[in-house]
Order: C-alpha cells, then structure tokens, then sequence
C-alpha cells in the first residue's frame, strides 16, 4: 500500500495507536494502517487501493465522536482514512453568506477565519477545538446553538464526496434553492461514512453577532424551565440561541472539575437555566434581556439570577455547564445518554427515567441536563466508583435498559444529536421498523455494494466474502 500510495501517506504499526482509541479512552482497537490523504484525490486512490487489497474502511476526521462510529472493530480487516491533513478553507464569501471548507479543518479554527471576515458560523460543540467539520457532517453534530441555526444538516449547502468506488461526487453548491429532484447531499449527511467519505463541505453563514446577553437563572421545577422557554421562545423570538438546563448536582461536578469556579447565583434551587440571546444590527440585545427576565421574575417564574456583565463574566457561566461534563469523567466510567423526546413531555420523562433508575439502582446517580429547546437531554447515570469494572458495566447495562425501556414508551429517540456508530447500533437495530430497514439496506447496497465503507457502524451488514 505504502508503494501505491507514497509512504508519507500510510502509517503502520504501533503509529497507528491513537487512531484507534476511542475519545473517552474506553475502547483501544488495532487497524492494518492508517492512511492521511492531503487531497480528495489522494483520498480517491486510497479507496481504490483499499478497494483491491479487499479492505474496509473507517473514515476519521478529529475522532471526538461519542458513540464508537470512527474506531475501527476489525483491525486485521480495516483501514483507518484520516482527514486530519485536509485542513484548507476553499473560499470564504461574505456577500454569499457562504464558505467552503475542506473536512479536516478543525471546527474552532474554521469558525476563528469565518470571524475574521465578519461573519458567523454557528455550530458550537464543547470538543469544537479538536472536532473536524467533516466529522461534523458525517455525524450531523448538534450543539448549544441548534435552537436558532438548527442542527448541521441545516447549515450545509453542498458537498464534495469520494464513493466506495473511489469516483468523486461533486455537489459544493452554495445555491439556496436547487429543486432539482432528490437532494443527494442528504444521503451522506449523518450516515457516519458508511456510504462514501466527505472531504468537502459548502456552508451557510450568517451576520456576526456584535451583541450576546447570557444569563444564570434559578428556578424552582424542572417544569418551571419547560414554561420559562415557552416565554422566552414567544417574547425572544428567534433571537435567543441558547437554553440549557442543569440540575443542582451540575455545579457540584464543575467545581470538581474546575475547583476555582465560584458560585453565581446564591441559593440551591431544583433546576438552574442557561440562557443566551444575541443578535447585531439595531436590535438592542441587553435591553430585551433584562426586560424579558423582570417580566418573568415579576410573575415567580424564575426565583434567582444572574446576567453577565462582560464577555468574561459569560464565559465563566459556560463554564459550569462545560465542566459539569469533566467532573462526570473524574467520577470514573459513568453511562452517557443522548435522547430526545417532545418538548412539552421532557419534564415528565426525566421524571420517570430517573424513578425507573433508583427503582433499580438506588446507589447511582443520575444527572440529568440538556437543551430544552430541541427536546435534547443528556441523562447520564453515575455508579459508586469505588466498585470493580465488571459491576461498574453492569450498572451502566441495567440502567441504560431502564432508561430506554422509558424512552420507548414516550416515542424519543436513543440518539438525539451524537449519532449512532457501533456503540448503539444494537438498541438502533431492535427499535428500527421493517420497512425503514429495507430502504436504508437498500440505499448502503446499491450506493456500497462491496461494503467497504465503516462496515459495523449504524447497521450490520457486510460483504459475505
């Protein structure tokens, strides 16, 4: 392979170790190799040499997925194609409101080069200094900011894919409206590289926002957040960008993580909100803001709160949010969720998960936070972690059966923005109807018929031979 392709392009043996672990750390594989093109022609003649030596392949862009879709499962069989080396910006047009961006170009970096041309690309994630954009697409990646801009999906224009046959499919159009017949892009969005790899991507963007108002409210019932967006989403419109909520428990964990963090808001109320408004132009951001939260303190819907009065002081109220994330992972190996249910039932099912939790585990804890807006929420279940990995995987099992055993009941979904990989694909799999099944076997047989792309990830299917 390293005579085909050059060896700057190939790594083998014990350099091919990072590739292959996952972003938590708690899954370490193996691959035949690990190959880094630097163009989408390179990317093209290394799918045809994988095509000829009879190898799968599993596409990687910054490998901080959460659900096993970029690590390989069969190292004797797989090799790993890193975008890490594609990292250039093609074009950045501020009168289209548009960029295109080759897919290994890291998220924040992308997003740092669209500012300093004025403008704003809105997909935030929490591992956007390390994620890839074409990873972003890959998985349809989700965010603080999906309540205004939506999720990826919504923010592509076009893009540059290599097949399974190694031929390239050229769609970067930055057009708007394009009616003609089936939107192809959608196909590769979100299907985790299993039909073909992205290498490039056209995108939307939008007015830099020059103002940002960020509050830290205390509310007294997790229902109380539900009625506070229902507000906020009327007298805010859609100006507002963010609504997280967390549960007492998540300051706990920040200050676990990030011992300096000093505590907002006084008090210790049963939910705390995190919300965010921003915009640019003449609208005047900070006055709605505080308007909009006198009303609502006025009438006891909110008890407790706090705006940021600098860029500083709003940083610092993320965060808690962020670190709540690192105190988790210092407690030890802890079931993560990402599900989402409809909006107006999400305080009911966080109230019956979390029962169908202690009913069967009273020595876990759950922690429970999210994004009220798109009916996102991350109900993660912390065993003692003084107990050994066999007993800490059986609780992680039993709860994540309970939890889903609710879900089900509420129609939501096991992966709300994460995606599905190898991690989930089983509870994917049992939960899919028979006749979305056919189609999606369908559209992998006739678009992979060699199944060569990310075998294992989403469905199980693979070549016979």
């Amino acid at each position: 392979m390293a005579r085909e392709l050059g060896a700057d392009m190939v790594l083998a043996g014990e350099s091919v170790e990072r590739y292959c672990r996952d972003w938590h750390g708690d899954v370490t594989t193996g691959a035949v190799a690990v190959l880094r093109p630097r163009t989408t022609e390179d990317v093209s003649a290394a799918v045809k040499a994988c095509a000829a030596l009879g190898l799968s392949i599993v596409p990687q862009g910054g490998n901080t997925g959460l659900v096993l879709g970029a690590t390989p499962d069969q190292p004797t069989r797989q090799v790993v194609v890193s975008l890490e080396r594609m990292t250039r910006i093609r074009r950045i047009d501020a009168d289209d409101f548009s960029a295109v961006v080759e897919a290994g170009c890291i998220l924040s970096e992308f997003k740092d080069a669209v500012a300093r041309e004025g403008m704003f690309f809105p997909l935030a994630l929490g591992a956007q200094g390390s994620c890839r954009i074409g990873g972003n697409v890959s998985t349809n990646a989700g965010g603080i900011n999906v309540l205004r801009y939506g999720m990826t999906r919504e923010l592509v224009l076009g893009l540059e894919v290599v097949l399974p046959d190694g031929s390239i499919f050229d769609g970067l159009s930055t057009l708007r409206k394009d009616n003609r017949g089936i939107d192809l892009k959608q196909l590769f969005i979100g299907a985790e590289g299993t039909l073909g790899i992205v290498t490039a991507v056209s995108v939307k963007l939008t007015p830099e926002p020059d103002q940002v108002a960020t509050a830290l409210l205390g509310l007294n019932s997790l229902d109380d957040a539900i009625a506070l967006f229902r507000r906020a989403r009327r007298d805010c419109c859609d100006l507002m960008s963010a609504f997280e909520f967390m549960p007492p428990l998540a300051f706990v964990l920040a200050r676990e993580a990030i011992p300096d963090l000093a505590m907002p808001i006084a008090g210790d109320y049963r939910a705390y909100v995190l919300l965010e408004i921003s915009g640019s132009g003449l609208v005047d951001i900070a006055d709605l803001m505080e308007r909009f939260l006198g009303a609502v303190m006025e009438e006891g819907l909110v008890a407790d709160g706090v705006i940021a009065s600098s860029q500083g002081q709003a940083r610092n109220l993320w965060l808690f949010r962020e670190g709540m994330n690192e105190g988790q992972a210092k407690r030890g190996p802890h079931l993560r969720t990402d599900l989402s249910v409809p909006l107006s039932r999400l305080a009911d099912f966080v109230r019956d998960a979390e029962k169908a939790v202690a009913d069967v585990l009273p020595d876990c804890v759950c922690v429970s936070y999210g994004h009220v807006g798109d009916g996102n929420v991350h109900l993660n279940v912390l065993p003692p972690g003084d107990l050994p990995r066999a007993e800490i995987d059986a609780r992680i099992y039993k709860a994540k059966t309970a939890i889903n055993e609710v879900l089900d009941t509420y129609q939501g979904s096991i992966s709300a923005e994460h995606g599905i990989g190898r991690l989930k694909r089983a509870d994917y799999i049992t939960r899919l109807p028979a006749v979305r099944r056919e189609l999606l076997t369908a559209l992998k047989s006739a678009i992979d018929p060699t199944f060569v792309m990310n075998p294992g990830c989403q469905l199980n299917i693979e070549r016979s031979s």
